[in-house]
């Protein structure tokens, strides 16, 4: 079976009925994959796929919006973006520099600037629902997939939670 859609395509379920859809997106200089993801097609409806294909096309505005949810946790010392930031100076030292697309002085800033989208996860099944829709995942360093800021999005694109990857 299959779901047709008209951003997406044509959606077919595996056998065990869940859907798969992959993209690289171009952000900037960047491309970002993007996954659309249920384990059972018939928990996705035309809606989700809308709202999912509103994301995709508009992930500039969504990337913009979740940075500004992260310089926003910056007054929180006991938030995770603060403990990622932390991590990140202590693990990279003075090679941070080489990292920081650009240098203002303030390094929290400068950091959330200099996070590369790596991803995003629209998990379609979960549209209306109290789970995160969308998943986007930062890193300083591409390289170190370990270490990494989540970004969770409720099904009308606002920001739910910024978290870590532990």
């Amino acid at each position: 079976m299959a779901i047709e859609h008209d951003f997406f395509g044509l959606l077919e379920s595996g056998p065990d009925g869940s859907i798969f859809w992959s993209e690289n997106v171009d952000l900037g200089d960047q491309s970002v994959t993007v996954d659309l993801t249920a384990p059972d097609q018939d928990d996705v409806s035309e809606a989700a796929l809308d709202v999912a294909a509103g994301l995709v096309s508009s992930l500039e505005a969504i990337d913009r919006s979740a940075r500004n949810a992260m310089v926003s946790e910056l007054d929180d010392r006991t938030s995770e973006v603060i403990e990622y930031i932390l991590q990140q100076q202590e693990a990279l030292g003075e090679d941070i520099d080489e990292m920081l697309v650009d240098i203002s002085g303030d390094v929290h800033i400068d950091i959330i600037r200099s996070l590369q989208l790596m991803s995003m996860t629209i998990l379609a099944d979960e549209h209306g629902g109290s789970e995160p829709f969308a998943v986007l995942e930062y890193a300083l360093d591409p390289d170190a997939t370990d270490d990494v800021l989540l970004v969770n999005l409720g099904s009308d694109g606002d920001v739910l939670s910024v978290t870590s990857a532990d």
